[in-house]
């Protein structure tokens, strides 16, 4: 089987998906899903979280958790105290008279048989009287079930479940995609310090000119500081106004909300 971070890596890079995002959906911090993707178990807090995180980025990202899990007890956790005891022999008999006789009567698995070909029999009774009677029609809920076994495309594959569950995480996360541009306005330049989610800089306090172009940058969540109110916001394709300020002003951006962000929650660009 190929490595587990290897495996972890490869599924998200195929899906399109950013750490990000990954760290959005599984309260999972960034930092420990790069562990698990490097496979840097030191990094982790222990056994029991680096299980726990496999099973839910593994879960996020709709490959097998149970498998991944079992591949890293095989090749990282030391079997226990229990795994390592030896079998022991069976034991005999005390007072040195060997095996025991087994009890009399009549052996269990007899009893057993009996009662199984008894309800065959009784089953078979009743089939051939509801034959007589309907004229050998099926039963509505035996025609059902035949309908059920028969019918295609009812049931799905675990390899159609895998991509469906994927898709859906595909869809999920880009609902939660957010579509920006910085724009000047002028008549000056406009300081810009732009952070995307997983504090990803942008915009690393450039002082933009009106002429300049306006890319479009896409993430779940930017933090952005304006030096001044000489420019507006493209979100989502709607224009969104910034009041004339001169000390700098900053807003955390989101799906759901456009929040103002006070002196010491604006990003600032240092590093």
């Amino acid at each position: 089987m190929p490595e587990i971070g290897s495996t972890l890596r490869e599924a998200r890079m195929r899906a399109r998906i950013d750490i990000s995002e990954i760290e959005a959906e599984t309260k999972i911090r960034a930092k420990y899903l790069r562990a698990l993707e490097n496979e840097e178990w030191d990094l982790l807090p222990g056994p029991t979280y680096v299980r726990s995180f496999l099973r839910t980025y593994a879960e996020a990202l709709g490959l097998d958790a149970k498998l991944l899990l079992e591949e890293y007890k095989l090749r990282h956790e030391r079997p226990s105290d229990h795994d390592l005891m030896p079998i022991a022999p069976p034991r005999r008999p005390a007072g040195g008279r060997g095996r025991q006789r087994p009890p009399r009567g009549v052996p269990r698995w007899a009893i057993v048989l009996v009662a199984v070909a008894g309800v065959l029999v009784a089953l078979y009774a009743l089939g051939r009287n509801g034959g007589d009677d309907d004229g050998g029609a099926p039963t509505p809920s035996a025609t059902s079930t035949a309908k059920a076994r028969t019918t295609p495309g009812r049931t799905l594959s675990s390899a159609e479940r895998r991509r469906r569950a994927e898709r859906r995480k595909r869809a999920a996360a880009r609902a939660r995609i957010v579509r920006l541009q910085v724009l000047p306005t002028g008549p000056g330049a406009v300081f810009v310090c732009l952070e995307a989610a997983g504090d990803r800089q942008l915009i690393s306090g450039a002082n933009l000119q009106p002429s300049a172009s306006a890319p479009t940058f896409r993430s779940s969540r930017f933090r952005v500081t304006l030096g001044n109110g000489d420019v507006r916001l493209r979100i989502d394709g709607r224009l969104r106004e910034v009041p004339a300020v001169r000390d700098g002003i900053g807003y955390e951006i989101t799906k759901k909300r456009v929040r103002t962000l006070s002196a010491a929650e604006r990003p600032t660009c240092v590093r």
